[in-house]
């Protein structure tokens, strides 16, 4: 008989499942979610997952070595942060977003802590969180797939557009990477049916967030308005995925239910009152830090519990009970938010204006000739009416934005701006304006949003290739990566950019068509 004793501080259960096994099983129901991610967005959205992965393992790797600590990287656990953080984003972002997020997750949020199991808050969310906060705009535009409007169906509910629920549902809506309902939901089912996550909390998120849209969203329980809401935002992988972190989430079962229930009704309020639509991440995040309270306060009753026994103790002051990192957490929360919201509400007016100047300064270069730049009701109309959905055929994923005319002084049009966005750059979006005379003739292109690789794409804002498309008047433009263009229609490609290139050479392709098809209705 084995005699040893195994000594150590409570609790003292066993079990055989290890952290490793665990994080391989999550990663594993990830899986469809990713495929589906891919298979729908494309390269880009894969280069960012695998970049967060890799990126997240490297910085624990380092971390590990520098510091001297164990080999914590092969758990598994910074895979499954990368992988969460790279699904939780757009495909359409820089690349330099999954990277940056997965190292401030693993350094910041989780080794500066103590590594796993002391980080405070979920670190693919805090990453999540810390980008939308340091590169908003970037982060917060979802170019649209196969045809589906740029917006995401959450921003369009907002709006009171209508969404296509089953898209939604199916994860080819426009969105985050890992938006497939049906795919997360297959994977968290399997987690919950193997008991590795807690039922408590994913089903009281989904209860409470629904009940509180239903009472206060203001479509009473019209099934559809609750199910587009449900499928949209990333409410299923908050459930499943984020609110279910062990580290992060209270101990007993009925704490549990409680930490649930606060993350719907927040997410619920932030969706109804809150100006961005894509805030359920906070309301996870808004929950972590009350955890230890939870813990502290929702509490099955142990065994022999004696109510008489406590009150001969006596009661411990408010302030002894309350554990001192909590109170230090509420307050710095408390006041990083009310100093961002602070700085927010102080510069956006002034930020929204230097962007209007910044679209009006690309218009006017554009159109040099014009004595003034101004607006034409049918042709705001007419830029309405797409929707923001992905132009025509034939010029990859190109919108139009806006349409200004070109006056002189007697008020005759001399000339057009079109605003037009390619989401095929290599880094991201590509925004630039695309100047017309009356006749056709291209006047120039000048950029107004451009995140390419810096000595490679972003050579597209360099004279020598914008130079290529003014005074030409042509139908379409035709990408020379062989260089030495000698016909009209040709535009040699930068050299290692033909990426950027060919998407900026279709964004004005896109532009001259809504030129001859709208603007001149196809009358030249």
């Amino acid at each position: 008989m084995n005699t040893a004793l195994n000594l150590s501080s409570s609790p003292h259960a066993r079990d055989k499942w290890t952290t490793g096994f665990i994080m391989r099983v999550v990663a594993l129901s990830l899986l469809p979610a990713t495929v589906v991610g891919v298979a729908v967005n494309g390269l880009h959205a894969l280069l960012v997952v695998l970049l967060a992965v890799a990126a997240a393992v490297g910085a624990e790797f380092a971390f590990d070595k520098l510091c001297h600590k164990p080999d914590t990287w092969k758990d598994g656990s910074a895979v499954v942060t990368g992988l969460m953080l790279a699904l939780s984003l757009s495909p359409t972002v820089p690349l330099s977003m999954p990277v940056i997020g997965s190292v401030f997750a693993i350094i910041v949020v989780k080794c500066c802590f103590g590594g796993l199991g002391k980080n405070f808050v979920n670190p693919a969310l805090a990453a999540r969180c810390f980008l939308l906060i340091s590169f908003g705009r970037t982060m917060s535009t979802f170019q649209m797939v196969d045809g589906v409007s740029s917006a995401t169906p959450v921003a369009m509910m907002k709006a009171g557009q209508a969404v296509d629920i089953s898209k939604m549902f199916l994860g080819t809506a426009s969105g985050v990477i890992g938006g497939s309902v049906l795919a997360l939901l297959a994977g968290g089912l399997v987690l919950w049916a193997l008991d590795i996550i807690h039922g408590q909390i994913c089903f009281s998120v989904l209860g409470a967030f629904t009940l509180f849209m239903a009472l206060f969203g203001g479509q009473g329980f019209d099934w559809k308005f609750l199910l587009a809401h449900l499928c949209g935002g990333g409410v299923v992988m908050g459930a499943f995925y984020m609110a279910t972190d062990y580290v992060t989430s209270p101990v007993g079962k009925l704490g549990q239910a409680v930490y649930g229930a606060l993350i719907g009704v927040l997410g619920a309020l932030f969706r109804i009152k809150g100006g961005a639509a894509d805030s359920f991440s906070y309301s996870v995040i808004i929950a972590n830090l009350f955890t230890p309270l939870i813990d502290t306060y929702v509490i099955p009753k142990p065994f022999a519990f004696r109510r008489n026994a406590v009150r001969r103790e006596g009661k411990v002051p408010l302030s002894q009970r309350i554990p001192r990192p909590v109170v230090v957490l509420t307050v710095i929360t408390l006041v990083a938010g009310l100093a961002l919201s602070g700085v927010y509400s102080m510069t956006k007016d002034t930020i929204d204006e230097q962007n209007r100047a910044a679209r009006a300064a690309s218009y006017q270069a554009v159109v040099p000739e014009a004595d003034r730049i101004e607006s034409d009701a049918a042709l705001d109309q007419a830029v309405a009416d797409l929707g923001g959905a992905v132009y025509g055929t034939g010029f990859g994923r190109s919108t139009i934005n806006e349409v200004y005319v070109g006056a002189d002084a007697a008020g005759e049009p001399v000339g057009y701006a079109i605003s037009v966005t390619t989401a095929d750059g290599f880094d991201g979006n590509i925004t630039f304006a695309v100047g017309l005379s009356t006749d056709g003739t291209v006047n120039g292109i000048a950029f107004t949003e451009l995140h390419e690789t810096a000595g490679m794409g972003m050579r597209v804002d360099e004279p020598e290739f914008k130079a290529q498309f003014a005074g030409k008047a042509v139908s379409a433009f035709v990408l020379n990566k062989a260089g030495g263009s000698t016909e009209p229609e040709q535009i040699d490609t930068i050299s290692g950019a033909s990426t950027t290139s060919g998407a900026v050479v279709n964004a004005v392709n896109a532009a001259l068509d809504f030129f001859q098809n709208v603007v001149k209705g196809g009358n030249e």
